[in-house]
């Protein structure tokens, strides 16, 4: 019921894939496509993994925009066929493709998140005709790879944590190779160091949305989806937005088992985001290597450790978060919730409903703008490892990185 009715509100193209699908369909892989040479070396790596007990689809949404250039149409239909030469080819393939060409999206919403929505809806009808509400849509990228163990891993996970609405599975980008220039996998060192730097800052700062949301290494079960409204269709920072739904509702978790390895390519397909820090790397319009000072998160940690007090005492708000919100909203604010909240955990959980994962990375750039200017990762991660209680034996980027990685994962 919970996936029909979703369809018949929130779906934006009707059933694409007449076929019926299988009763012992699990799990349904997105992978928007867009602009890309080939996509064969994402498909091989999923079809190298081991098998799940159930059944897998992979949808490939091909998607441009109505104003898009010619070149870039033709460069996806050429990979289309492509796709389609390589999975007739293949013997006895792990998974069943469909592929959705998607070449002529009204250019207003156009884009990363509307591609993702328009694959992932079509998982839902997937599992809606066997009513398999527990089934999981997994989002991947069309430049991405896996470890061996990545469906496994994936359905194994959801298995055992019945509760679990969402998670982010773990990721590495290669730091190293002779795929790419030694300027980009040094770029996507620092970049990386940046994502698992801020993360970690906020879970210092004892926050509770200190999670990773890449678009690449997510994955939701399907009546939670529908629950929450399904994908948005965002330009850029849908998986931010679609994953902040699951963290605020507290049934988000990590996936640390199996590893997601996205491509450290820059690019122009997105306004904001990986790609596009190295793209702005290598035109010279952007410090990599510069990351939000330490004072940032020791001032979360200062602003918000009183929370639950708040609840029955007057706060005294850090003089910082009244120069970036005004007293007035935060006294209007704070009594609203007071009214709204009959415990503390509720209160609590309310606060940070409002003053969420985005209101918090304004807050940071507010502070950054005004007050603590951006600082050398290897100056200011040292200073996060130290109060976290992990011995550091030098300050290289790559050294660093990998100490939060086997943080992150362990």
């Amino acid at each position: 019921m919970v996936l029909s009715d979703y369809l018949r509100k929130h779906s934006v193209r009707p059933r694409f894939v007449a076929s019926l699908a299988p009763s012992e369909l699990g799990l349904v892989i997105v992978i928007p496509v867009y602009n890309e040479e080939s996509v064969i070396p994402s498909l091989e790596s999923l079809n190298n993994c081991s098998p799940p007990k159930s059944k897998v689809e992979v949808i490939l949404v091909f998607n441009a925009s109505e104003k898009e250039s010619e070149a870039v149409i033709s460069r996806n239909i050429k990979a289309k066929i492509e796709v389609e030469e390589w999975y007739n080819k293949v013997e006895n393939p792990l998974f069943k493709l469909f592929i959705l060409e998607e070449n002529r999206l009204a250019h207003k919403h156009a884009g990363v998140g509307l591609a993702r929505k328009i694959g992932m809806d079509e998982a839902i009808r997937r599992f809606e005709a066997n009513n398999q509400a527990n089934g999981v849509i997994v989002c991947f990228d069309a430049d991405s790879k896996c470890m061996a163990n990545y469906l496994v891993e994936i359905e194994q996970h959801f298995s055992t944590n019945p509760s679990a609405s969402a998670c982010s599975i773990y990721f590495e980008h290669p730091i190293k190779g002779k795929n790419f220039k030694p300027s980009i996998y040094n770029g996507i060192s620092y970049y990386e160091l940046h994502l698992r730097y801020y993360k970690n800052g906020l879970q210092y700062a004892d926050l509770p949305f200190a999670y990773h949301t890449i678009g690449s290494s997510m994955a939701v079960r399907a009546e939670d989806y529908c629950k929450q409204g399904g994908m948005n269709r965002r330009k850029a920072g849908e998986d931010f937005y679609f994953l902040q739904k699951f963290i605020d509702l507290g049934s988000f978790s990590e996936l640390n088992s199996t590893m997601v390895i996205p491509s450290p390519r820059e690019s122009n397909r997105v306004p904001f985001g990986t790609g596009r820090a190295l793209l702005e790397m290598e035109e010279g319009k952007r410090d990599i290597e510069k990351s939000y000072a330490f004072e940032t998160f020791e001032l979360l940690k200062e602003c918000f450790i009183d929370v639950e007090k708040w609840y029955t005492q007057s706060p005294v708000f850090n003089e910082k978060l009244i120069a970036f919100l005004g007293i007035e909203v935060l006294q209007q604010k704070l009594e609203e919730i007071r009214q709204q909240s009959t415990t503390v955990e509720i209160f609590k959980k309310r606060f940070f409903l409002w003053f969420n994962a985005f209101q918090v990375l304004k807050f940071v750039h507010f502070l950054r703008d005004n007050y603590y200017p951006l600082v050398a990762l290897e100056n200011t991660v040292p200073e996060l490892l130290k109060r976290i209680g992990i011995p550091i034996q030098n300050r290289r980027a790559d050294e660093l990185l990998l100490l939060l990685r086997k943080k992150d994962r362990d």
